[in-house]
């Protein structure tokens, strides 16, 4: 028997998504996302502005006038959802957690699947596979896949996202469309003296690169979309005098003078550099990104994220 309190935040996040997902994204998701192919159809009469190329020879000479294939696209896609539920997820510094927004993206994209008559699958990693859902249809497997989300209490608290994508290349054979939700935090290397500090929850390149051949990899086989999730905090230290920091991977602490304008400074400037190189990776290894924060709205991101795909559909 599921807790009401749990049932309650789940139907709560579905309440938020279904409305962006039927008036705007579950279109876009049709749009961008395509089948593996066209399927034939029918043959009906020519009309203008027909392509030329469709015309059925062999039926317009029977007929004695010209006839058309039809042909309907091969829609039937798999949505295989990566999300990170390693410690650095449950960090929030505003009204939801790293974590808890990852769970309403990966909704809004279940959701847009599932109008479309897709299936939904769902890796949940650490620095091990925690737990896999196979690709099903349907609303009531869409929200188990959001409970899970949401409420999975991992074994492990660190990050390897080698581990989920070996195991994605594994279980998934046929091309499907893979959203890789995570911080792309790994563990920090977390000192203080000499007046320097090396900070809290740096992004890892370590981590990144040691990714970047299976990334490449799996974006060779599937459709694979990136989707990092910030706090605020992770990229500018708050000026909030001297604070203890703890690690949610590790459980290192450290306590650090945050009044100190020039390791504020130090600090947002690193987490920048950290950034373009993610997104230097990403690029390199021809796999499109969202980049999102806990304190500000995800419509547009999603939406800009939609509409670049689709000129560089139709350009192409």
């Amino acid at each position: 028997m599921i807790p009401r309190e749990i049932l309650k935040k789940i139907r709560q996040i579905e309440l938020r998504t279904s409305r962006l997902v039927s008036e705007t994204l579950a279109g876009a998701y049709h749009s961008v996302f395509k089948g593996q192919g066209m399927n034939f159809e029918e043959v009906r009469e020519y009309q203008p502005g027909d392509e030329v190329r469709t015309i059925d020879w062999n039926v317009t000479a029977r007929m004695n006038h010209p006839f058309v294939k039809k042909f309907v696209e091969e829609r039937e896609l798999t949505l295989m959802l990566v999300v990170d539920v390693s410690g650095s997820g449950l960090f929030g510094s505003r009204t939801r957690s790293k974590r808890e927004l990852a769970a309403e993206i990966a909704s809004i994209l279940a959701f847009s699947a599932i109008r479309n008559n897709d299936k939904v699958g769902l890796i949940l990693f650490t620095d091990t596979v925690e737990k896999f859902i196979p690709p099903r249809k349907g609303r009531k497997h869409v929200l188990r896949v959001i409970r899970e989300v949401l409420f999975f209490e991992p074994r492990r608290r660190g990050t390897d996202l080698n581990q989920a994508l070996e195991f994605l290349l594994h279980v998934t054979t046929r091309k499907a469309i893979t959203v890789v939700i995570s911080d792309f935090i790994g563990s920090p290397a977390l000192q203080s003296g000499k007046g320097r500090l090396r900070p809290q929850l740096m992004l890892l390149e370590s981590l990144a690169h040691a990714s970047f051949n299976l990334l490449r990899q799996a974006n060779r086989r599937h459709d694979v979309v990136a989707v990092q999730i910030m706090d605020p905090f992770e990229l500018e230290l708050p000026a909030l005098g001297r604070i203890v920091l703890e690690d949610a991977e590790t459980g290192e602490t450290v306590e650090v003078s945050t009044g100190d304008a020039r390791k504020r400074k130090a600090f947002a400037e690193r987490q920048a550099r950290a950034q373009a190189d993610l997104g230097r990776l990403f690029r390199a290894a021809g796999i499109d990104a969202i980049h999102l924060r806990t304190d500000q709205p995800y419509t547009m991101a999603l939406a800009k994220f939609f509409e670049t795909r689709e000129r560089r559909r139709t350009r192409g």
